[in-house]
């Protein structure tokens, strides 16, 4: 293991080792950074925060939500939120849905997976399901600050690269 500077994927803040608690340090590992224990030899990987959501269109409208919080507070983006671990991406979809807009809707199928850029805040991975209401009327909860339908050609000011990604591909198929 040879020392270098660290990266993305070698963050400094994860200093000791989960397994006998070792400072750990940053080494070259599979091409890149990484914090490694220089006693046990355990690596650790960072994950990617995987994002799920829902692209919903009724009468060439698309269910949009206003984020309350940061990043990107005060733009609209996709239903959305970050899967737990174990949690199935559909039924993060749905809830999701749900605690955002509360509508209850069903997913249909996958529309995409899309990447974030690093440094954007969010997720680094989205993965965008097309799905349909089953019930209620759209109203802000959980972390949205206002929720609606819009029409493809007057949407707001859109959030995260993703969604500006999931809505070219709505309009252009």
């Amino acid at each position: 293991m040879t020392q270098s500077t660290p990266a993305a994927s070698a963050p400094a803040w994860f200093a000791y080792c989960p397994r006998c608690a070792t400072p750990m340090v940053t080494a070259r590992v599979m091409d890149k950074d990484r914090r490694v224990c220089p006693s046990c030899r355990y690596v650790y990987f960072t994950d990617p925060k995987v994002g799920v959501g829902v692209a919903i269109v009724e009468d060439e409208k698309l269910l949009l939500v206003r984020r309350r919080m940061n990043p990107e507070r005060g733009k609209w983006s996709l239903p959305a939120g970050y899967a737990d671990q174990d949690e199935d991406p559909r039924e993060t979809a749905e809830r999701e849905a749900l605690e955002e807009t509360g509508l209850i809707v069903a997913v249909e199928s996958l529309l995409d997976v899309f990447f974030n850029p690093p440094g954007q805040g969010g997720a680094s991975i989205f993965i965008l399901y097309r799905a349909r209401r089953i019930s209620g009327e759209p109203q802000a909860g959980d972390d949205a600050a206002d929720a609606g339908f819009f029409a493809l050609d007057q949407l707001p000011e859109l959030a995260f690269a993703s969604t500006h990604a999931a809505v070219a591909r709505l309009l252009h198929g």
